[in-house]
């Protein structure tokens, strides 16, 4: 595993580097960079590599701005003292996020999850959409909870306690198994990807429902299906004609 650690602070960067070690001899630190613009200008000649360390503050910036000025083409794990950027680093190459001071169970937790998505035979890894893609034969890791933001607190949302995903004026929720609705920066697409299919079905364009979450189901006009749900949806729950059958499937799965 060839790694790249993006850190401002030397003590922090050998620290890190050490924890690396010790939690996997193979690993090979390839290089470190201090600042946004060494990042850069590093990434730019393309080094081989496998996963990224990467602080968010830096001292001539925030890690974000690499991913504006160049193609960061590998996952990254990110690491900072801050909470407050959970929510922006999973939009990007993120597979995870550790607070400092790094506890040494959490980076090991985080590697084998980063294993998890790249095939031992795959000398690099290229995206993270790539890897999830590879690991279509079974294998492949989904989401296990959702981070979403009320006010100024960040709370966490095990995948088991969402009744169903859906689209709603423009923006994307989760309705919880507690009545509860958050806003995520999720997209449909994406989340019918990141969710098991064993549990959750894409109905239509708008809803991405749990098994556990349908209460009834209806027949409906031209040959569709109406669903009603544990807590009702803003709008009316209609499997699409062509996603019938499959859904009875999955039913019945």
């Amino acid at each position: 595993m060839r790694v790249l650690i993006v850190e401002d602070e030397k003590l922090a960067t050998e620290r890190l580097a050490n924890l690396l070690q010790q939690a996997d001899a193979t690993i090979e630190l390839v290089a470190t960079a201090p600042s946004v613009r060494k990042t850069v200008e590093l990434l730019k000649l393309k080094p081989q590599l496998d996963l990224i360390f990467m602080d968010i503050q830096l001292a001539d910036g925030l890690s974000f701005e690499i991913f504006e000025q160049v193609p960061v083409e590998v996952p990254v794990i990110f690491t900072t003292a801050y909470d407050a950027y959970a929510v922006r680093a999973f939009k990007v190459n993120s597979i995870d996020y550790l607070l400092k001071p790094i506890d040494e169970d959490e980076l090991k937790a985080a590697l084998e999850k980063f294993r998890k998505l790249k095939p031992a035979t795959t000398p690099g890894l290229g995206t993270l959409e790539q890897a999830m893609q590879l690991l279509k034969d079974g294998n492949r890791s989904y989401k296990n909870r959702f981070v979403v933001k009320m006010g100024e607190h960040l709370h966490m949302i095990p995948v088991e306690d969402v009744e169903y995903f859906y689209s709603y004026e423009k923006g994307t929720f989760l309705q919880t198994i507690l009545g509860k609705r958050y806003t995520i920066d999720y997209t449909m697409d994406q989340l019918e990807q990141l969710v098991s299919p064993a549990h959750y079905f894409r109905v239509n364009r708008g809803y991405l429902v749990s098994i556990k979450a349908v209460q009834t189901i209806v027949a409906w006009s031209n040959s569709r299906l109406k669903l009603e749900l544990t807590h009702p949806a803003p709008t009316e729950v209609v499997v699409s004609r062509e996603k019938v059958q499959p859904f009875k499937t999955w039913l019945d799965s």
